[in-house]
């Protein structure tokens, strides 16, 4: 009975010592000592530090800037001459206007054509607007106006101005004659106009020869008939092209047009005839 005693005791501390040594950490303690490196700062820079390369020399901007304010909208050069207007007719408006009749005459561009011009789909009231302010500095006394005005209504001007074109009249030649031409369709016609008893040859044959029709007779000298000049002058004339009635209404022109060479007043009469 002590035996087994003995025995149970010796296996209970064996059983005990094998449970001590598994419990027992596998770690160990590593050191608390940590390395430190001492780091500083100054405010001032370095000598050696240079600053960057500009790799666009005399270029301030970044991106290109536009000449005008105008330019992102949808009419920049119709908002420009805009304001350039009215700035100009709030300046000027000091400036005393000429009469009506001592306004010099001048054709200004329509909205289609101030559109071809400017490539802009500029509106119609707009427009009326800036043509008003225009004939406003336009009718300023000539001698008075500034000439940034004048530059300013330049914009504006027709490069054709209908009241400048003027006619030139063929003067009378060394024998008293004056040639007119006329034209008819695919009728030509010359006719030189001399003053004389009211003959009239036509490619070298009387006019009853050459115009079987009472209608073309009369169409041939209507602008002798019309002002009462059909004993005042002889015509000698050429005609050629086209049918019968296209010569004799082509010869109506050109008789007219030697008539006003001798008599430049008869020109009304005969835009009505």
């Amino acid at each position: 009975m002590s035996m087994l005693r003995h025995g149970l005791q010796q296996t209970l501390c064996l059983r005990q010592l094998a449970k001590g040594q598994l419990l027992k950490p596998q770690w160990q303690r590593t050191s608390s000592h940590v390395d430190t490196k001492n780091i500083s700062t100054s405010h001032q820079p370095e000598d050696d530090a240079s600053p960057p390369e500009n790799p666009f020399p005399g270029v301030n901007n970044a991106r290109p800037l536009p000449v005008s304010p105008s330019y992102f909208s949808r009419e920049p050069r119709f908002n420009d001459a805009y304001i350039k207007l009215s700035t100009l007719l709030q300046r000027y408006q000091h400036i005393p206007t000429a009469p009506p009749e001592l306004v010099p005459r001048q054709v200004w561009k329509n909205l289609k054509g101030y559109r071809q011009t400017t490539g802009e789909p500029v509106k119609a009231m707009p427009y009326s607007q800036v043509l008003a302010m225009v004939k406003r500095l336009h009718s300023i006394f000539p001698k008075m106006m500034p000439g940034e005005v004048k530059e300013a209504l330049q914009e504006f001007k027709r490069d054709i101005d209908p009241y400048k074109n003027v006619a030139k009249v063929a003067p009378l030649d060394r024998f008293g004659r004056a040639l007119g031409v006329g034209r008819r369709k695919t009728s030509t016609a010359r006719a030189w106009v001399v003053e004389g008893t009211g003959e009239v040859l036509v490619n070298g044959k009387p006019l009853n020869e050459m115009f079987g029709r009472i209608h073309d007779r009369e169409s041939a000298i209507w602008a002798l008939r019309s002002t009462a000049r059909t004993d005042k002058y002889n015509v000698w004339a050429l005609v050629e092209g086209g049918g019968v009635t296209g010569q004799a209404e082509a010869l109506t022109l050109a008789v007219a047009k030697g008539i006003m060479v001798h008599e430049p007043a008869l020109r009304p009469i005969l835009r009505k005839a």
